[in-house]
């Protein structure tokens, strides 16, 4: 799409502050989804393709307009492309909850041989918790920076009542769930055991997830971090619920299970470790089983300040960061160029950008913070945008070299740095 003179001299002051090692890379990672990947409809909607796969993730989607939020009132055509997204959102969410991408149109494109219920708006129907979460986050967002109430209409209230209506039914996931997902041929990561249940768990008060936000199959179905990002997003929507639609009913559903799932991470989501004392797991089942670990992907633990659920200070999250960050997190790599967070997802070894990132967005030290982004920089084989993953020891040798959600969290972090 076109890009108006506001965002482009809104780009040239920032750039302007900026070190000449990475002006134009930060340019190039600002621009990129309004310039390679967004695509406004004649509904008024935005899609937004993830970047070299042509479909719409609920979570990419978000998070790839999230850096412009500041311009919404300032430009009226990012103001149009934020809320048009959102409204395109909703409408997916209420075609499929349980689905994780989509298609612009429906033409039966994506994963077709899937076991799982089928629609052709679908792309991929990997049920993930933040799916859901992140594009009322962004509605939350754009209503507080914008004072717009546009995006709350009648689809919007629906979705609220779905969302938690979901989330309730997947508290009990065995016993009342008629999600089921599998994949033939593929990697244990890309399907769920037990004829597409997923493995067994007890009651916790946390909602179930298929999937991580990598994509990548649960291996105990309470995800943490992904439920922390659940509990964020239900304040959210008490205050949408009273603020906006008055609904008294609604407002007291979101509380009551805001309650039951925060409840669940602190009797279940934490544990003693010897090296790093109480930390918060990664994924649990309820029935003593804990998953130790870290992905790059957000929402992660790495990310919990980030998130909004605790602040950066607080102890437990503390002794999670340093477990993230240490050779005890088996997806924490060393390289000779770089260390970092990585992912199942991707080839062993390989570090995510968006790792090093969030590490960034989420430290409180100013050097380690200019040495992050000195590795991100110095890591994207010459290209100046962001890349899924790459390998340590050899940064030529990466994944995904369109990949807009990489491009737009690194201008947030700049303009986090740098700017505010």
């Amino acid at each position: 799409m076109n890009i108006s003179e506001i965002v482009l001299q809104y780009v040239d002051d920032i750039a302007e502050q900026l070190d000449t090692s990475f002006k134009k890379t930060f340019k190039n990672c600002y621009l990129s989804t309004l310039a390679t990947t967004t695509s406004i409809l004649e509904d008024g909607t935005t899609f937004i393709l993830t970047g070299d796969i042509p479909a719409m993730w609920l979570r990419d989607s978000s998070a790839q307009v999230r850096h412009y939020l500041p311009l919404v009132n300032k430009d009226p055509q990012i103001a149009r492309v934020v809320e048009g997204l959102i409204k395109r959102q909703i409408m997916y969410i209420g075609i499929d909850p349980y689905a994780n991408a989509f298609n612009m149109e429906p033409n039966n494109h994506g994963m077709k041989e899937d076991l799982t219920l089928q629609n052709p708006w679908v792309w991929e129907r990997k049920y993930e918790i933040d799916s859901l979460c992140y594009p009322i986050q962004l509605a939350y967002q754009y209503w507080k920076v914008s004072g717009s109430k546009e995006i709350f209409d009648e689809a919007f209230y629906k979705v609220m009542n779905t969302i938690i209506n979901l989330w309730k039914v997947e508290q009990h996931h065995y016993e009342k769930s008629e999600y089921r997902f599998q994949r033939e041929n593929c990697p244990d990561t890309d399907t769920l055991p037990n004829e597409g249940k997923g493995a067994p768990l007890d009651y916790t008060g946390m909602t179930w997830s298929g999937f991580r936000p990598s994509d990548d199959a649960c291996t105990y179905g309470y995800n943490i971090p992904s439920n922390m990002f659940a509990v964020v997003v239900l304040k959210f929507m008490e205050e949408i619920a009273a603020s906006i639609y008055k609904d008294k009913n609604l407002e007291t559903r979101a509380i009551e299970l805001r309650k039951e799932i925060e409840q669940g991470i602190l009797s279940f989501g934490i544990i003693e470790t010897e090296d790093f004392g109480k930390i918060y797991a990664f994924e649990t089942d309820g029935m003593g089983n804990y998953n130790l670990m870290d992905d790059a992907n957000v929402p992660n633990l790495l990310s919990i300040p980030y998130l909004g659920y605790a602040s950066v200070d607080d102890e437990i999250y503390q002794n999670t960061r340093r477990f993230v960050l240490s050779n005890k997190n088996p997806y924490y790599y060393e390289g000779k160029y770089a260390k970092g967070v990585g992912s199942p997802h991707t080839p062993a070894g390989n570090i995510w950008p968006i790792g090093l990132m969030m590490q960034a967005m989420t430290s409180i030290d100013p050097q380690e913070i200019s040495k992050l982004i000195q590795m991100i920089i110095e890591t994207d084989d010459g290209k100046e945008c962001m890349h899924e993953s790459f390998n340590p020891n050899d940064p030529h040798d990466f994944t995904r070299s369109w990949f807009a959600w990489a491009d737009s969290l690194f201008a947030e972090l700049i303009i986090k740095v740098f700017v505010d």
